[in-house]
């Protein structure tokens, strides 16, 4: 099954089953950006908007991407705003969104569903204004070592998603390679208890 199908069965129950990676998405991505201004977004992977709602408390507008129809007709029925526009796109391939156009680009819980990350990063230095951040939330290289990977239920059983490994120095590689800066990199516990594997990995690249 492709990614694409996977997340459109997905959607359906995406923002209420029990999802521990999801939830602490949305506690991180809030906690690092809530100390950063910002105006023009772009979401990538929004999914479902589980984010939008937050960035919107700062945006002056958000482009929300995604390749999920199912995922994005969740989004549009949540947020009918003007300052929100949604469309369906392929990260690898071009936004068609104007140059120097954001002043922050997110991306959470994409990256693992990505081969090649230069894809993405060569597109944020593009789509970013000068002194613009990138935020990067994903799933610890250390839990994808351990056998984690994207899943949910179905009547049919597990479906487990397609998933690549990134390193964290494919993260950091990729940054330097396009010209973007590393200012913040965090690991992110479910509980900090004696030899627990960290569940998220943060960074907030500059250009």
């Amino acid at each position: 099954m492709s990614i694409q199908k996977a997340y459109n069965i997905w959607a359906d129950q995406y923002d209420t089953n029990q999802n521990k990676t999801r939830d602490l998405d949305q506690i991180i991505t809030r906690q690092v950006l809530e100390k950063y201004n910002f105006s023009d977004v772009i979401e990538l992977g929004c999914g479902t908007g589980k984010n939008t709602k937050f960035l919107l408390k700062k945006a002056r507008g958000i482009v929300g991407i995604d390749f999920s129809e199912e995922m994005l007709k969740k989004a549009k029925a949540k947020f009918k705003n003007q300052n929100v526009v949604f469309q369906q796109n392929d990260l690898t391939l071009d936004w068609n969104l104007p140059d120097a156009s954001a002043d922050l680009i997110t991306c959470s819980l994409v990256l693992e569903h990505i081969q090649d990350l230069g894809d993405v990063f060569g597109q944020v230095y593009q789509k970013l204004q000068s002194g613009g951040i990138f935020f990067i939330s994903e799933l610890h290289p250390f839990k994808q070592y351990a056998g984690s990977k994207a899943r949910f239920e179905t009547d049919n059983g597990t479906q487990v998603l397609q998933t690549y490994t990134h390193h964290i120095s494919d993260f950091l590689n990729a940054a330097q390679e396009n010209n973007l800066k590393l200012i913040e990199l965090n690991e992110w516990f479910d509980e900090k208890t004696n030899g627990e594997i960290p569940r998220l990995i943060s960074f907030v690249f500059s250009k």
